[in-house]
């Protein structure tokens, strides 16, 4: 019954192959519930309430992807949104993570809509591919900033803002090891190399004496309440929270699509240049995203990591249904969850790796053409300097038709860009980002 449904035969797979496949995705992403909780406990949220809701959204986007879309394709809370949720909205614009979670829901209801929509198509093209390449390698450089700073290893300085940290510190010394000891494990390529990098950490700063032991290493979950339904969509209006909103949806839409479409496509899935069943597959990731927001943590996004199961054979949805079952039986760890997230260190390499490996795009902008490049360059330069991914965007989106009017190419310019801009500009003087 599982293969007929599934499609086993035709697409070349089976049942043990795609258990395989299942379980090598989650053990490549796993770290995620430690990862979100802690960060987005610096936003004042419980970390036991984040840790169910990362958890629940995970289990219910990743099922609606394997049941539905039939894609061997993981849905969790995205690294990038994450970031930009605690330290670009939350910490740096001052907005209360109830009002971000409004943003988050309104964002992802959006997705939703669009998910069915020809303008998602529209929208996705009129934005050029160095734009979203840039935004990609900018998000990379603002969350690798992050772990720099969480490590210790970039500090304040009254003289220059920012300088190098002191490696006497315990927590500076302990992420390098992560580092070095996660990008050997990635140059052998064993699986799952990031968590078990985490894992190796752990283990020192527990021989160091840097770690509290919990009384109890399992436990029913509970502290949901905490963070379920606090949402505060009213003050959205109310503070004008729009390009907030629209940054959210953005970055959504451009993780969500490329990371699916690059997994589908190293799993043979993708048709005749067509991404089959596509509508189902981003319903997928916006009913995680709305389920985010409703629960308490950052939205959803298509997980890179899934490439690790398609190479180990995952070829169907049941990949996918494999994870969200892996992921449910997580919920009992939290004691341990907790444990590890309370040592930076553990979560730092993590922040600071994922960042280098959203810079590949970077290859493929047209250095040499100034409307290209300069935008690509303001946008990736200024993501990490702002501490805000919505003022980088905002910044890019205004360069960007400028300097193709002023190179006499502003007919290649979508219509939708020129929108764009002129909203953006607006942001700028009226409301601000």
């Amino acid at each position: 019954m599982l293969a007929k449904y599934f499609k086993f035969q035709e697409r070349g797979t089976s049942f043990s192959t795609e258990l395989i496949a299942g379980i090598t995705t989650f053990v490549t992403m796993v770290y995620i519930v430690i990862v979100s909780p802690a960060l987005m406990g610096k936003a004042g949220m419980d970390f036991d309430g984040v840790f169910i809701a990362t958890i629940a959204v995970s289990v219910l986007g990743t099922l609606f992807m394997g049941i539905f879309a039939n894609y061997p394709i993981a849905i969790a809370p995205g690294m990038a949104l994450i970031s930009y949720f605690v330290f670009g909205v939350v910490l740096t614009e001052n907005i209360p993570w109830q009002q971000a979670l409004g943003c988050v829901f309104l964002a992802s209801a959006a997705f939703m809509l669009f998910s069915f929509t020809k303008f998602r198509n529209d929208l996705i093209n009129a934005i050029p591919q160095s734009l979203k390449h840039a935004i990609t390698a900018g998000i990379g450089m603002f969350i690798a900033f992050i772990g720099l700073q969480n490590a210790k290893l970039i500090v304040d300085s009254p003289a220059t803002l920012v300088t190098l940290g002191s490696l006497r510190e315990p927590v500076a010394a302990l992420t390098v090891l992560g580092i070095i000891v996660t990008l050997a494990l990635m140059v052998y390529q064993v699986r799952g190399a990031i968590f078990l990098g985490m894992i190796i950490v752990f283990t020192a700063s527990y021989a160091l004496g840097l770690v509290t032991i919990p009384a109890q290493f399992f436990s029913f979950p509970h502290g949901l309440g905490k963070t379920a339904l606090q949402l505060d969509i009213k003050g959205v209006f109310e503070h004008g929270l729009y390009a907030t909103t629209f940054t959210f949806f953005l970055i959504t839409l451009f993780d969500t699509t490329g990371t699916m479409i690059g997994v589908a496509d190293k799993a043979g899935l993708i048709k005749d240049g067509k991404f089959i069943n596509a509508k189902m597959a981003l319903f997928a990731d916006a009913i995680g995203s709305t389920a985010s927001g409703l629960l308490g943590c950052s939205p959803t996004s298509a997980y890179i990591e899934s490439g690790a199961g398609v190479a180990a054979g995952g070829r169907t949805g049941f990949t996918a249904v494999v994870v969200a079952v892996l992921f449910g039986i997580t919920l009992f760890f939290a004691p341990v969850a907790k444990m590890i997230a309370a040592v930076p260190a553990v979560t730092a390499p993590a922040l600071i790796i994922t960042g280098f490996l959203m810079m590949e795009g970077l290859r493929d902008i047209d250095w040499l053409s100034i409307d290209e490049g300069f935008t690509a360059f303001m946008i990736v330069f200024m993501m990490p300097l702002t501490y805000s991914i919505a003022v980088a965007i905002g910044i890019g989106f205004i360069l960007y038709p400028l300097l193709k009017a002023v190179n006499g190419k502003g007919k290649e310019v979508h219509p939708i860009m020129y929108v764009l801009q002129v909203v953006f500009i607006l942001q700028f003087i009226f409301v601000g980002l």
